[in-house]
C-alpha cells in the first residue's frame, strides 16, 4: 500500500464544493481535497496543475488525470460518485484505473 495523501480535506456541502481550490497559489505536499459527489471538475480560475482521481461507490479508481492544468475542464466521468483532487505531480504513475483508495 502506499500514502498518497496524508492530510485530505472532504467537501461535501454546497460552500465547500463551490470553492474547493478556488483562490490558493498552491497544494502542500501531502495535502488532498476530496470532493463529493462529484463526477467532473473544472480548474478555471485555478493558478496550479493537479492530479485528478475519480473514484467509485467502493473508493475504486475509475479515472486518472495526471497534472490537469488551469483553465480546463475534465470529462464528465458517469461512473464517478467523488473525486480525489492531489497538487501536480503527485501521483507520477502511481494510482490507475482499478485500483482501490482508502480515505480515512
Amino acid at each position: 500500500m502506499r500514502e498518497i495523501a496524508v492530510k485530505v480535506a472532504k467537501a461535501e456541502d454546497f460552500d465547500s464544493r463551490s470553492r474547493g481550490l478556488l483562490g490558493r497559489d498552491a497544494m502542500e505536499p501531502g495535502e488532498g481535497l476530496w470532493i463529493l459527489p462529484c463526477p467532473m471538475i473544472h480548474t478555471f480560475f485555478m493558478r496550479f496543475p493537479i492530479d485528478v482521481v475519480f473514484l467509485d461507490r467502493q473508493l475504486k479508481a475509475v479515472r486518472v488525470i495526471e497534472n490537469l492544468k488551469p483553465w480546463r475542464l475534465s470529462p464528465w466521468v458517469f461512473r464517478a460518485r467523488s473525486v480525489l483532487e492531489l497538487p501536480g505531480g503527485s501521483l507520477k504513475g502511481s494510482v490507475q484505473a482499478g485500483d482501490r483508495l482508502e480515505i480515512r
